[in-house]
């Protein structure tokens, strides 16, 4: 039964149903038009046609099942066999709930920094608690997210907001800033939250209940300065060797990636520029309604008319706050998250290509017998496990990130177009019934004006 409950944790998640499979869903038109390389590929990028209702999450494959084998400090853990088989008769159940909230500003001699309060509500077994709160500084998301990639490399660690770093800017820091990195930060850990291996992470765990010296001293039993620097510098050099051949389906993820880059990046410079021309578009709008009052102060035959345009405006204005709001709340955070999640897969498509290089370098060293053969033999077995188990596991968090990233854009530009049309409707209607009410004066005023016929 645990197990099961479990298992039943990585539902919402959203991996369309053969997950392992490589076989993703999309339509035969390229993304945002077609030309050169884009032709290459069928425009499952931002595929906003879907509507699976049969979800599964991650491949039936044992293989799977030792996903934090990547890791000589993480040993396998049992949590990490979760969500290998759906439960169909089973609904879809969270049992671990996170905000992120009440900033905080610290001013000390060396350094000036936020923390954010992090409440965790669960009723998962293996928490001591069914309540959490702790506060965390950026650093400390920086390490959980060091963690995750170390713990789970060909997995999609989702990605953290940039750092921002002002100069001079000591005691105070810009509140739009802290408001939208508290968000992205919630959204972080609650995509960890939703992902069917990632949640039960241990250093997840920590991070969510340990308090301040707990972080602190967990933090100091990770691998050696040195260990971290051998590491860094094998991977430096098998990622410069490459790899000789690349399977084709991952070929086929990397240029997938590199075209929704291109395209995400693409839209997310058009989408800063719509709102930046539409913030000075209200700025101008709003000087222009007290034009109005004025001028009429001196035309005695226009005072209602002027006074009427004037109002028209301020509803419009209000009105194209609200679209604003909706434009840097909804569109902008979503749009940008994803040009971020394509800087995160270029590094995991990265990880996956140094593990196979490190199996092809043993191969090739056992072709010409530069090692002891039975050493380089078993060495070679454990890599191809290895390397077989990173495939899969990035194979089926792919198909659950594209159908979450389908998703997530379709809901947004659906959002955005529904406040498009609201908007563009509410000023037709202001300008309408103002230009009812001034033909209607007209005619007053014509028929006043008409002579009597005799």
């Amino acid at each position: 039964m645990e197990g099961e409950r479990l298992a039943s944790q990585g539902r919402s998640s959203g991996l369309p149903a053969g997950g392992a499979t490589g076989e993703s869903p999309g339509v035969d038109a390229p993304l945002l038009g077609s030309s050169g390389s884009s032709a290459l590929l069928q425009a499952e990028v931002l595929d906003l046609d879907e509507d699976e209702d049969d979800l599964e999450v991650f491949s039936k494959d044992a293989s799977l099942m030792d996903m934090n084998s990547f890791s000589p400090m993480m040993p396998t853990s049992p949590l990490s066999m979760i969500n290998q088989i759906k439960f169909e008769d089973e609904p879809d159940l969270k049992d671990l709930f996170i905000t992120v909230d009440e900033p905080e500003s610290h001013v000390t001699t060396i350094e000036t920094f936020i923390t954010y309060r992090i409440i965790t509500k669960t009723s998962r077994g293996e928490f001591d608690s069914s309540e959490f709160e702790v506060r965390r500084r950026y650093q400390d998301f920086l390490w959980l997210k060091g963690k995750l990639e170390e713990a789970h490399p060909t997995l999609i660690i989702p990605p953290l907001p940039e750092k921002f770093i002002v100069k001079g800017m000591v005691e105070r820091f810009n509140d739009d800033f802290i408001e939208t990195r508290r968000k992205a930060l919630q959204k972080f850990l609650n995509r960890i939250a939703d992902h069917p291996t990632l949640t039960f992470n241990e250093d997840f765990k920590v991070f969510l209940t340990a308090q301040a010296w707990e972080l602190s001293s967990h933090k100091k039993q990770g691998p050696g300065l040195l260990s971290r620097m051998g590491q860094t510098v094998r991977a430096v050099a098998l990622s410069m060797r490459g790899v000789k051949s690349r399977p084709e389906e991952f070929m086929e993820m990397n240029n997938f990636i590199e075209l929704f880059s291109q395209k995400i990046n693409l839209i997310d410079k058009i989408s800063q520029r719509i709102y930046k021309e539409q913030r000075e578009y209200s700025d101008e709008m709003r000087e222009y309604g007290p034009i109005h009052i004025l001028w009429s102060a001196s035309e005695e035959d226009l005072v209602d008319t002027l006074k009427g345009v004037a109002s028209c405006i301020d509803k419009c204005c209000k009105a194209t706050e609200k679209r604003m709001s909706g434009l840097s709340e909804a569109l902008l955070p979503v749009v940008h998250e994803y040009v971020l999640y394509s800087e995160m897969l270029m590094g995991v498509m990265k990880r996956r290509d140094q593990i196979q290089a490190e199996l092809d370098s043993k191969v090739e060293a056992l072709m010409y017998k530069k090692a002891d053969t039975d050493l380089l033999t078993e060495e070679i077995g454990k890599l191809e496990d290895k390397v077989e188990c990173a495939n899969n596991a990035l194979k089926a968090d792919w198909e659950r990130w594209k159908h979450n990233m389908q998703n997530d854009i379709k809901s947004a530009f659906t959002d955005m177009a529904e406040e498009n049309i609201h908007y563009y409707e509410q000023c037709l209607a202001t300008w309408e019934s103002f230009l009812a009410s001034q033909t209607d004066l007209h005619m007053e005023e014509t028929s006043e004006d008409k002579p009597e016929s005799h």
